[in-house]
């Protein structure tokens, strides 16, 4: 199987759910391309997607997994390569419609105080070079994210800001043009949606603009659990339970 993790462009993060799963299946947790001189494109990740299939999966059809920005670029692959997909598990996945990306900006309004955004207003001055900053900010948002979080070990590389600000605009131009969620009907694969009911990202919005086009998608959430369900106290457990078992069948 394929793990995919979010951002854009912030790899890394995903190491416990890579070890996890790892005790059940073969996993690869490619790290996403950075940024150049040419602008990063969803088409350009997808294809790098493709060639690492090619390369190492044998033929297989793998399993994917993605994390938020990760879930979208699985089901980008899927609907651009339907015959090479085994199962698709999209984890507190992205917007793709502007309505729930409103959503998203009201519910963290909701939950900041003066103090955090005092703090992210003061974020370029106090941390000029951008990579480090998107870190530092992914980091602070996690808070506005999430619900009663275990104690990790914090496995995030160095981030990009360029290749995360290029890839997320080319999504939202995707997604305006009329390309996403509209492709993914070709997606033949069993989609697997799982996700937080305390997740900023609007969970049952999500799910209702994706449905139209994956009719298969099965929906599960969870309680008490934000974003990050393998961090979560009262989710963790059921959440890797609830997607290994899926996987397997």
């Amino acid at each position: 199987m394929i793990l995919l993790h979010g951002g854009p462009a912030t790899p890394g993060y995903m190491k416990p759910v890579a070890m996890k799963l790892a005790k059940h299946f073969r996993v690869l947790e490619p790290f996403q391309r950075r940024g150049s001189a040419e602008a990063l494109t969803v088409a350009r990740h997808v294809q790098d997607l493709q060639e690492i299939i090619v390369k190492y999966c044998g033929g297989d059809k793998p399993l994917l997994a993605g994390h938020s920005w990760g879930a979208m670029l699985a089901l980008a692959y899927a609907a651009g390569y339907p015959d090479s997909v085994g199962a698709l598990a999209v984890i507190s996945c992205g917007s793709f419609d502007p309505a729930s990306r409103k959503r998203l900006e009201a519910v963290y309004d909701e939950r900041m105080d003066e103090a955090f955004r005092q703090h992210i207003e003061e974020l370029e001055e106090k941390y000029p070079n951008p990579n480090v900053r998107l870190a530092i900010r992914g980091g602070l948002y996690q808070r506005l994210d999430s619900v009663d979080l275990v104690k990790s070990e914090n496995c995030l590389c160095r981030c990009d800001a360029a290749a995360h600000e290029q890839t997320w605009n080319d999504m939202l131009r995707l997604q305006a043009a009329g390309v996403y969620p509209q492709a993914f009907t070709t997606i033949q694969a069993p989609v697997l949606m799982l996700h937080g009911d305390d997740d900023p990202h609007p969970g049952p919005m999500i799910r209702d603009c994706l449905k139209p086009y994956l009719p298969q998608l099965e929906y599960h959430a969870w309680g008490r659990c934000g974003h990050y369900p393998w961090l979560e106290k009262a989710a963790r457990k059921d959440f890797y339970t609830k997607l290994i078992h899926w996987l397997r069948g």
